[in-house]
């Protein structure tokens, strides 16, 4: 997975409370308390980099004494982490969220300063093991096989510049990139590790990969006209074979998966006899039920995924790439109008509610 980071155990610990005075009925100090922070351009490599011991353990709370008798509270602990962080238990229980910048966790929680309550003797902070899982934030995630061209479509439509190469497996680690607008609007697409069979049991880079779809928005299915063969000892796939084993990757993982809207780019159509093969597509995406029989039971997924939109391209010519641009754009602009128009209407109903 090269130097990508994608989780992160950490101990984390409140400090200790101040000592109280008891002859005054002094109070002292709470401990601080341990925040994670969500921050823009914050990555968990830089956190390992920056405190390779990985403990975080906030300031112990001051004693109380003649001069100050109820004593300051500890100097809080804040770590920065990156957006899209899912705080998790060590035994896997997610216990909060940081998806916008500036959010804020309480990640352990400072003890009581020694007063009247507790004897005057202070308790100590909460202690625990948590672990950061990242899932990145992208308006389009790309999904397809790998040598699909996947990493060469982002470099077409974005600003980013992935390593491409003609072997499977180009793609190690997520790559994010930004499609930019001539009204300056901006869409950003993760093209995620190449999917292989059986990733939803984690062959491959199975969950590693898949985990990243769920914050996607939107699906941008990229499926190569020729049909897909990982090596020569596994089977030769047809285009439509490929969009229904995608599917089925995504169902067995997550069925949600299969709600959010899609796209689909065919790719690859400056090679020979694509127009053919691009022409005997159109016609089984248009009624897959009547095609379903000739294959194999094993890659039919419960539930057909509907694209909103069929796009050809071809990242060698730059067919189709500004049409792919535009309906992108489009697709997003509807979703974020009908999010709206939800918003508004729940917005209207607790007016009501409350009149």
């Amino acid at each position: 997975y090269g130097n990508f980071i994608d989780d992160l155990r950490l101990y984390v610990r409140g400090g200790t409370g101040g000592m109280g005075y008891p002859r005054l009925g002094g109070e002292g100090g709470r401990g601080g308390d341990v925040w994670f922070v969500a921050r823009e351009r914050t990555t968990l490599k830089s956190i390992r980099d920056r405190y390779p011991q990985k403990r975080f353990v906030a300031g112990t709370g001051a004693n109380s004494s003649v001069k100050a008798l109820k004593g300051e509270k500890g100097k809080d602990c804040e770590v920065h982490v990156p957006l899209g962080i899912s705080v998790l238990c060590d035994d896997g229980k997610q216990i909060g969220e940081l998806n916008a910048a500036g959010e804020r966790f309480l990640a352990a929680r400072g003890g009581l300063g020694g007063s009247l309550a507790t004897n005057f003797v202070p308790c100590k902070g909460q202690r625990r093991i948590v672990r950061l899982d990242l899932k990145l934030i992208a308006d389009v995630g790309l999904v397809g096989f790998p040598n699909a061209g996947k990493s060469s479509l982002l470099s077409k439509i974005s600003h980013a510049k992935p390593e491409i190469a003609n072997y499977a497996f180009t793609t190690i680690q997520p790559e994010l990139g930004k499609i930019m607008y001539a009204d300056y609007k901006q869409i950003s697409v993760a093209d995620l590790p190449g999917l292989i069979e059986g990733a939803h049991a984690n062959k491959g880079m199975g969950h590693k990969f898949l985990k990243h779809v769920e914050r996607t928005k939107q699906l941008l299915l990229v499926v190569d006209i020729s049909g897909f063969q990982l090596s020569i000892k596994t089977q030769f796939r047809t285009a439509l074979e490929t969009i229904l084993l995608l599917t089925k990757e995504l169902e067995l993982y997550k069925e949600e998966l299969l709600k959010k809207p899609a796209l689909l780019a065919i790719n690859k159509m400056d090679l020979p006899c694509a127009k053919d093969n691009l022409n005997e597509l159109m016609k089984q995406l248009e009624n897959p039920q009547d095609f379903l029989h000739l294959l194999q039971e094993e890659i039919i997924p419960a539930n057909i995924l509907e694209f909103k939109d069929v796009i050809p391209v071809s990242t060698y010519t730059g067919e189709g790439i500004e049409e792919l641009k535009a309906r992108i754009r489009k697709s997003v602009d509807e979703e974020a109008e009908q999010e709206n128009e939800e918003y508004r209407k729940k917005k209207l109903l607790l007016l009501q509610t409350s009149e």
